[in-house]
């Protein structure tokens, strides 16, 4: 029998011998790779943390010991080792394994966090409560080095030093990447730590020496590795961290059970905070992923679990294709252009525009709110920045926006990719708060085109705003067809656009971005049942277009319908300028509820955001605005 099958908790590793966790280290492996190729998901990551993981839940108590993981994509492992292999099929699926940790799932999940440098925050509120309750408990915060380059990591740091009898650990899973290679100065200081020999070259000749001394012989050398810090100050000074006051080991090799096994052991019984500093290999084990670029096996769709390949290529260009291809020509053509960028290049299709314009780049680490006063800064110099992002991920940065940015009436375009419903990411990823936030702002204007035509001119326009913030958001879902105007009404940020005409219509559906093919197809659903309607794309959704709101007001019905919030869209918001008129307004968008995790039609089927649903619902509404009294009654 697989010894993996016989692993259902914890405590099961600590029977186990170093050849029997060497063992289970390749089967867990395999496992992933199995399991991962046929749902999709984060592979590379949990790959490269096959022996740490193991090493934390044979050293720590868990769950009484809380694990805290920053980013919690680096947590199947994890999982698997407390009782939950068999979910794995499910994984990232409607009903099954969340891809990060959930404490709906186990006890052991103390925090549901997929959002980056947020773990030693949580790690250190825990710590601090258990002192105060004097539970002598330990808590272990697992950070990928991608994860450090976020301030508020920092911020943490900052508090934990500051408090140096907290039972805390901090693993530094140190893979040189968060989805690419990690950048800033920490990741150059880790560098220097993994590739500075000197210390153990140093502590090495020591021992040679001293034990050719029969004299002296072992106990010196003793006394030697007990000053092994004060060597390490010399030889390869951790000036980073002993300035914190917080206890530094390492490096470590992340793959060596054993020495990661003693050397958390000693972490534990320190009774203060300690830094445990494991060097890894993300992807490490799978063959495709260390033959070729081990980035590209972050996260995967379904794959071939031997050769890495997609099982299905996509012909089917997306908006960040759409995106890449647009920015780089419109860096050609404008020389203050810039991009940046937040750990995530190539996700957000800047890769083709830094190797174009390197010196126009610039990836500031998993930092978005550093990235966005940054981009004040580069416009007041008079450049205009593209700052790149996945729409959640703004959330981070909403005061930087409101307060740096607009405040100062800077001319900065923020783009947004996988707005709306994400689906398999789970609640905290789909992008569905940015629309609501960015109303807040004043003077923001924010345009979700309808088809790669319309998202390359709201992207020429955008960058023509040098005294207000511009934002840009698309879907993560397949490029749609061209869908062109067949009129328009007004010229520039307040044009409206025609895409569905209908003579003596009463109804106008008001569709715009991913859901504007929605629009149309709840308009032929409701011409098949007698009620004409006209659909209109307001292409600058923020602010209300007045054109949109004197052309609504000549008909009896308006339907709203967006992949957005229902509270603070553009529907509510053309509700309010339609108040004591005729007009009845039905807004149709995402409820203001945190959505459970499946495919993307499978939420929206969920919240009722269907052509079908919402024609009927339009039609429910017509009736009983046409319906004679009583009629209903017979």
């Amino acid at each position: 029998m697989p010894l993996l099958d016989s692993i259902t908790s914890p405590r099961d590793l600590r029977a186990l011998s170093r050849q029997q966790l060497e063992q289970l280290a390749d089967e867990i492996r395999a496992f992933l790779v199995t399991k991962v190729s046929r749902t999709g998901g984060h592979l590379g990551p949990n790959l490269g943390v096959v022996e740490l993981t193991m090493a934390l839940h044979r050293v720590f108590d868990s769950p009484n010991d809380p694990i805290v993981f920053d980013t919690g994509h680096q947590s199947y492992v994890h999982k698997i080792l407390t009782g939950r292999a068999a979910g794995f099929d499910g994984l990232r699926q409607r009903g099954g394994l969340s891809g990060y940790p959930e404490p709906a799932e186990s006890e052991h999940d103390w925090v549901a966090n997929s959002h980056a440098s947020t773990a030693l925050s949580w790690a250190e509120g825990l710590a601090k409560g258990f002192r105060l309750r004097g539970e002598k408990r330990t808590v272990v915060a697992v950070v990928g080095d991608g994860a450090l380059t976020g301030g508020m990591a920092w911020e943490a740091l900052n508090n934990i030093a500051d408090n140096p009898d907290l039972r805390l650990v901090i693993v530094v899973n140190d893979n040189g990447r968060s989805y690419t290679p990690t950048v800033g100065g920490l990741a150059n200081h880790l560098a220097g730590l993994r590739t500075d020999q000197r210390y153990e070259k140093t502590l090495s000749l020591i021992k040679r020496t001293l034990r050719k001394v029969p004299m002296f012989g072992r106990p010196v050398y003793d006394l030697m590795h007990g000053v092994k810090t004060g060597i390490k100050d010399v030889v390869a000074p951790q000036s980073m961290f002993s300035d914190l006051g917080i206890k530094y080991m390492g490096p470590l090799d992340g793959h060596d059970i054993a020495t990661l096994t003693n050397h958390l052991e000693q972490a534990r019984h320190f009774e203060g905070p300690v830094i445990v500093h494991c060097v890894t290999r993300k992807g490490r084990g799978f063959l495709a992923a260390e033959q070729n670029d081990q980035d590209r096996f972050h996260a995967v769709g379904q794959i071939n679990e031997f050769t890495g390949e997609p099982l299905s290529a996509s012909v089917q260009a997306t908006w960040t294709d759409a995106f890449a291809e647009a920015i780089v020509q419109l860096g050609q053509r404008r020389q203050d252009v810039v991009a940046i960028t937040a750990a995530m290049l190539h996700p957000t299709g800047l890769g083709r525009f830094a190797a174009a314009f390197p010196d126009r780049i610039f990836d500031v680490g998993i930092a978005e709110q550093h990235a966005l006063v940054s981009a004040a800064g580069l416009a007041k110099a008079g450049l205009h920045p593209v700052v790149a992002l996945y729409a959640t991920f703004l959330n981070r940065a909403f005061d930087q926006v409101l307060m740096d940015a607009a405040l100062h009436r800077a001319g900065v375009t923020i783009v947004l990719d996988r707005a709306g419903i994400t689906g398999t990411d789970g609640p905290s990823h789909n992008g569905m708060w940015d629309m609501s936030l960015m109303s807040l702002v004043p003077g923001l204007r924010l345009s979700a085109p309808r088809d790669q035509t319309r998202l390359v001119a709201a992207l020429d326009q955008a960058v023509d705003v040098a005294d207000a913030v511009t934002v840009v958001r698309y879907s993560k879902e397949r490029l749609p067809d061209e869908m062109p105007a067949l009129a328009h009404i007004g010229e520039g940020m307040s044009r409206v656009d025609v895409i569905r005409h209908a003579e003596e219509a009463r109804v106008l559906v008001v569709a715009y971005g991913q859901f504007a093919g929605m629009g149309l197809a709840v308009a032929e659903r409701l011409d098949d049942q007698g009620v004409t309607a006209m659909v209109v794309d307001p292409l600058w959704a923020l602010p209300i277009s007045p054109n949109l709101v004197e052309l609504a007001q000549g008909f009896d019905l308006v339907v709203t319908i967006e992949d957005n919030l229902v509270e603070g869209g553009l529907g509510q918001r053309l509700r309010s300028r339609l108040f004591g008129t005729d007009t009845t307004v039905l807004n149709f968008g995402i409820p203001q509820e945190f959505l459970a995790q499946g495919s993307r039609d499978e939420v929206l089927e969920d919240v009722g955001l269907t052509a079908p649903k919402i024609a009927l619902a339009v039609l429910d509404s017509v009736l009983a605005t046409t319906e004679p009294a009583g009629a209903h009654l017979n």
